[in-house]
């Protein structure tokens, strides 16, 4: 299994994260699985757009390297503008985990070398992979976001909205 996760905090949130996951279908990933949307702070700089994000439990059946590729091009083609890091941005898509493989690499490293820290990823695997576990550390979400900050697991609120895409 795959999971990726989409965040937005500019412009039209709700349709950014909704127009990605469609053109990831069309790029030929199975959709299995979409978490709610979840909205939290933007970091470092709080007053900076909140951020929208979504998990994806989905599956594909090229390699890690051309699922960059095709993310990277569906970003490019929503506008995504490559500036200073932490910028808002219209889409940012992350591979997680790609089925359990490590790698670190220029262009990609797996699992995303931030995902235990990061609620706005922890959350969604929760809701939608409760079995997930982190391929290096060898621990769950639920385990993870115990170890978060009591700031970090407050921040974040669960909308009772969901993309709306028939799976």
């Amino acid at each position: 299994m795959i999971h990726l996760n989409l965040g937005s905090n500019l412009g039209e949130r709700f349709n950014n994260i909704t127009i990605a996951i469609n053109l990831l279908i069309e790029a030929k990933l199975k959709v299995i699985k979409i978490s709610n949307f979840y909205e939290t702070p933007s970091y470092p700089n709080q007053n900076l757009p909140k951020y929208l994000n979504v998990g994806i439990l989905t599956n594909y059946a090229n390699d890690h390297f051309n699922l960059l590729k095709k993310i990277k091009l569906i970003e490019k083609k929503m506008g995504r503008k490559r500036t200073k890091k932490n910028d808002p941005r219209i889409i940012d898509i992350d591979i997680v985990d790609f089925k359990k493989i490590t790698l670190k690499s220029k262009d990609l490293v797996l699992p995303h070398p931030k995902c235990h820290q990061r609620n706005f990823v922890l959350y969604p695997i929760l809701q939608i992979d409760n079995n997930w576990s982190h391929p290096v550390l060898k621990k769950n979400a639920h385990y993870m976001i115990n170890k978060l900050s009591q700031k970090s697991r407050i921040e974040i609120t669960r909308l009772q909205k969901n993309v709306n895409i028939q799976l």
